[in-house]
């Protein structure tokens, strides 16, 4: 009996792996092209049981955690190797492996939902707990999963060197700072029903705290 519980969960196990090859790409493209769409999608499926959530594209933490896999495939497809691996100076001599320094990003990254999260449940005038900020920090996984592949993207062209390969690095880690923030700001817009600038505003306070958090973090690792 339990060798045949076994057999069904490997069976479960290897659909839901495989099917990731056709959910993954859809999901990415339409986080990508219809972001807002997407972040939408997220709140209606949390209302659902949870066996009927996402049946259509990968759930956002799933996305954000495969997309920083694929980013860091990438890099060291191209030959990169990976800084916070190879760094040993400051806390960074504590991930020494491909699994810690993917975990590490994950919980980088995750910085920045969580803070778009944050402002919007204090905008709203609700009580920080696990409940409210549950809602608004799944669909933010979509937006900073493209602004994670993007900006890795670049950080890869600039690691590779020569002139053309910097100015593309360089273009694209702007291009993705620069739709990140766009998105943000039509999203706050909408929840609050308050024009592009001022959602701006809220958005680039948020940004700005992340990236504040990520300089922090750079100085203790000792980059």
């Amino acid at each position: 009996m339990d060798f045949m519980k076994w057999l069904n969960s490997i069976d479960e196990l290897l659909y839901e792996v495989i099917s990731w090859l056709v959910f993954y790409p859809l999901t990415l493209g339409r986080a990508l092209l219809r972001p807002l769409s997407m972040m939408g999608y997220a709140d209606r499926q949390l209302e659902l049981p949870s066996e009927e959530q996402y049946a259509a594209a990968l759930s956002p933490p799933l996305f954000l955690t495969l997309t920083l896999l694929l980013a860091h495939l990438w890099a060291t497809a191209l030959g990169e190797t990976d800084r916070l691996v190879a760094a040993k100076r400051g806390l960074a001599g504590m991930i020494n492996d491909d699994t810690s320094a993917l975990i590490f990003r994950l919980l980088i990254f995750s910085i920045f939902p969580l803070l778009m999260s944050l402002h919007f449940v204090w905008r709203r005038g609700l009580p920080v707990d696990r409940a409210t900020l549950r809602l608004p920090f799944y669909a933010q996984c979509y937006p900073a999963a493209v602004f994670a592949l993007l900006l890795s993207s670049g950080a890869v062209l600039l690691g590779v060197g020569g002139k053309l390969a910097t100015m593309c690095g360089a273009a694209t880690m702007l291009f993705a700072l620069t739709l990140y923030l766009a998105v943000e700001a039509r999203w706050f817009a909408l929840q609050f029903g308050t024009g592009f600038l001022r959602g701006g505003l809220t958005a680039s306070a948020a940004i700005m705290e992340g990236l504040g958090i990520l300089v922090a973090i750079a100085l203790l690792l000792g980059f």
